[in-house]
Formats: C-alpha cells, structure tokens, sequence
C-alpha cells in the first residue's frame, strides 16, 4: 500500500499549526505517560498504523513498560493502569466512538475523568484526544506507512 500523499508538502501551514497544538499538549500539565497511553489506545481504535507504530515507540523511549504497551487495548481487565488513567481511557475511547452513542460521551464516563482531573487538565485531555483522532483520520486517509516517519 502506498501513501496518497505528502500532506507535509502540500499543505506546510495546517501540518506546522497541527505541530504547535500537539507541542502545546505537551506544555499543559497533562502527564506524558497518560498522554501518551491515550494516543496509542485511540489510534488503535482507529486503525492508524503509522501513529500505533509511532506511539508505542515513543512509549519505550520514555521508559514504558512492556505490560502497559501490551495491554493498553484491554486496559479494562489489566492490572497496569492508575485509576486515572483508566478514567482517561473511558474517556479516549468514549469520544473516539462517540458516533456508537447517541447520546454522546455518557455522563458517568465524565464524571469519572472528572473526578480524576481538574478543569484544566481535564480540558487538555479533551484537546488531546481530539489532537490524536485527527492526526489519525489524516494518516488513514492519505495511507501513511507505519515506520514512515523514521525515514523522513
């Protein structure tokens, strides 16, 4: 499968804007490793090879454990995750899906995130989770090849 595209070169301006958000996600007080949980889960949810590969090397080079790299997608029966970031991936995975729900993200999946988060942490994490379904919905339209970013 070849990429479509090189939306780097073609658009520059939106790819650097998407760039500064996701530099000023890390600069908010969200924990990386929580941060970092919810992009690989919500790109495996949506099946983005490129950002699945790109995440989980990131993890490693951060020092995440195997375990929690493994079990991510069934965080709901691993023994790996704070309660936080069982709450943050309610969340990831309440959005990311939020098309399955008429009702939208349910209220005790909220409440739950927020009774972990602050406001404004809580609100990072929300930024965060649309940053990653964005990027991904980039890369599985344009086909970018998992691995690809380490050749550029």
């Amino acid at each position: 499968m070849e990429p479509r595209m090189k939306i780097t070169t073609l658009a520059p301006d939106l790819y650097k804007a998407m760039l500064g958000v996701e530099k000023a996600l890390h600069d908010t007080g969200l924990p990386k490793s929580t941060f970092n949980l919810v992009k690989l889960r919500v790109s495996q949810i949506n099946g983005c090879g490129l950002c699945v590969d790109m995440h989980a090397h990131e993890m490693r080079q951060d020092g995440e454990s195997d375990e929690r790299m493994w079990s991510v997608a069934a965080w709901r029966e691993a023994p790996y995750f704070t309660d936080e970031e069982r709450a943050a991936l309610a969340l990831a995975e309440a959005a990311t899906r939020i098309a399955d729900n008429p009702a939208g993200v349910p209220d005790g999946i909220w409440d739950e995130a927020a009774d972990h988060y602050d406001e404004k942490t809580l609100a990072a994490l929300i930024m965060a989770i649309a940053q990653i379904n964005a990027w991904n919905r980039i890369n599985v339209t344009i086909r970018s090849q998992a691995g690809s970013y380490r050749l550029s």
